[in-house]
């Protein structure tokens, strides 16, 4: 189990417990390994999270912790997670620290990857437990990002399982600008789904606020399409047709004696066409900060601490080092 924590003090006592008695109760029953673990990563938390990981880790081998040398964000820390994991496990299931996911279905997500799956994903089955307005941006969020031609599995976050191949896959992926829920799907292994309901936060506070709900959308969109500039290459197009008509337009009305002052016209016509090209600017300018990061090929994490089982983890992502 993988589970990246920012400022999770609150909710860390009850997520352990409950975790736990998952975990060994599907050990007793013969599901998983005797040596399976519960790994924390820690993504430069403010608060106590760290030492509580710790204490965990000190107390109960089944607990391991990551953490990272600063925050470096939810995607990197989950990455940071994962990588660790893939090096001393056969499959590893992510998930957020709040508990939401339901563990309930981790037996189900087993058992697929028993049968075969790679990759299984948890799939929200409603979103009753969501405002109107968090469930309207969600599902706007989602088919957007289709329309933009990014593959994503409709209703589904963070929380799915990957079997140790599918891990080494996408240790391949180094690029800089993260968003895990379009490149899990590039992976092209088999896949299964498996839906549950989201329960409310039991504690603590959510970490995706509306700026940074933006932020990840935004995020996810340069990262894995570049359709927003050919929609601005067939905008153009498109203006520029306009602007022949409107040419041919006035110059009829030049001719037959029928000009008019047009103030108004010309005042909207700049101020339009100026927007327009500030708004271009600003998606060009995007995905040219996401070439410059690339460029820098500077490490995505850097592993500041790991507590766990004898064994040795690269403590340095240099996948964007080589």
């Amino acid at each position: 189990m993988v589970l990246p924590c920012y400022n999770e003090e609150e909710v860390l006592p009850e997520t352990s417990r409950r975790l736990s008695e998952k975990i060994r109760g599907m050990i007793s029953d013969g599901t998983i390994a005797e040596n399976s673990r519960i790994l924390f990563v820690d993504d430069g938390s403010r608060d106590t999270t760290w030492q509580l990981i710790s204490a965990l880790c000190k107390d109960d081998p089944l607990f391991q912790g990551v953490r990272l040398a600063a925050n470096r964000g939810h995607q990197n820390a989950l990455l940071a997670g994962l990588m660790v994991a893939s090096g001393i496990c056969d499959m590893a299931i992510s998930m957020d620290a709040d508990l939401q996911d339901d563990i309930g279905v981790i037996d189900a997500m087993v058992e697929k990857y028993t049968a075969g799956a790679d990759i299984v994903y948890g799939v929200r089955s409603d979103r009753k437990t969501d405002s109107f307005f968090k469930r309207t941006t969600a599902r706007s969020f989602y088919k957007l990002m289709h329309g933009m031609g990014a593959e994503t599995v409709y209703d589904h976050a963070d929380f799915r399982l990957m079997s140790q191949r599918a891990l080494k896959a996408l240790a391949q992926y180094g690029e800089v600008n993260l968003f895990l829920r379009g490149i899990v799907p590039m992976l092209g292994f088999e896949t299964q789904i498996v839906e549950y309901s989201r329960a409310k936060r039991f504690a603590g506070e959510s970490k995706y606020p509306l700026r940074k709900m933006l932020s990840f959308a935004l995020e996810g969109i340069t990262s894995l399409s570049v359709k927003p500039i050919r929609m601005i290459t067939g905008l153009g197009f498109g203006i520029f047709m306009v602007s022949i008509v409107v040419l041919i337009y006035s110059l009829v009305r030049y001719f037959t004696g029928h000009t008019i002052p047009g103030w108004t016209t010309t005042v909207l016509s700049v101020w339009a066409i100026g927007g327009l090209m500030m708004i271009s600017l600003g998606v060009i300018g995007e995905y040219i900060g996401k070439i410059y990061l690339e460029s820098k090929a500077r490490p995505r994490y850097l592993i500041e601490e790991y507590l766990g089982d004898d064994t040795e983890v690269d403590l340095i992502d240099r996948k964007g080092m080589s």
